[in-house]
């Protein structure tokens, strides 16, 4: 075969085109495969510089002025953080569904703070090692979130009842309240660790009352929680001093 190659024109030829083929085929995947990863450079570039941007739009701050004091010559204090973060373990078929991710305390990220996408809200830290966190997932039956309805502001207590991985119930919303199928539900700001205004999701669905005071709300959720790649994670920089503050009030 190695005389054949190197003695017969036609013969080497043909090996040359086979060899060019295997060749040309090896780069294509070759190439596939570093496309794919500049690729995945690229989005988590472009989350970073996501992050960093909304570390400097006017959501991230909060107005600070005294009639008399501007403190340092501003009247706007930051008060909200951004750390992007990757999600490397996700479940949603469990009735207590938990997301890791790779960041961890030597990144700044505690428990308590806020798991979020552009998309809204996907749950709270739990628990924070060096490297790595563990979030309290949306779809866990275990955390509820103050919400409410961005048309109207009335509010309530969003949870999941274990059913549907896509859907929520709204609870607690008065019954002389008017609300429809489409309305937006965010956020309301109560608690110490969700800001005002982030995504919850859509009414899908209001069911006939039982004789309550109160609707029985279906919520579909913006978030796709079987697709989630990367998040932010929120922190409050204001949030001791308010926990503080409320305490004496207890």
């Amino acid at each position: 075969m190695l005389l054949l190659v190197s003695y017969n024109n036609y013969q080497k030829s043909e090996f040359l085109n086979s060899s060019n083929a295997v060749a040309g085929n090896l780069y294509k995947k070759v190439s596939s495969t570093t496309d794919y990863l500049a690729l995945a450079e690229i989005n988590e570039q472009l989350n970073r510089e996501n992050v960093r941007l909304k570390n400097i739009l006017a959501d991230s701050y909060k107005m600070s002025v005294d009639s008399s004091i501007l403190y340092n010559d501003s009247i706007y204090q930051q008060q909200y953080i951004y750390r992007t973060a990757k999600i490397i373990n996700n479940s949603i078929n469990k009735q207590l569904n938990y997301i890791t991710l790779d960041k961890g305390r030597i990144h700044g990220v505690k428990p308590e703070m806020a798991v979020v996408t552009d998309n809204g809200v996907v749950g709270i830290v739990k628990s924070v090692s060096k490297n790595f966190s563990t979030v309290i997932s949306l779809l866990n039956g275990r955390i509820s979130v103050s919400a409410k309805i961005k048309k109207n502001d009335y509010f309530g207590s969003l949870t999941w009842d274990g059913k549907n991985y896509k859907t929520a119930r709204l609870l607690e919303i008065p019954i002389h309240v008017s609300i429809q199928p489409g309305d937006t539900v965010v956020t309301s700001g109560f608690s110490s660790i969700f800001p005002e205004g982030l995504l919850l999701g859509t009414i899908q669905e209001v069911l006939p009352s039982s004789g309550g005071n109160f609707h029985e709300v279906i919520i579909a959720l913006t978030n796709d929680f079987k697709s989630l790649s990367y998040v932010k994670v929120i922190g409050d920089l204001m949030k001791t001093e308010r926990i503080e503050l409320e305490k004496e009030e207890l």
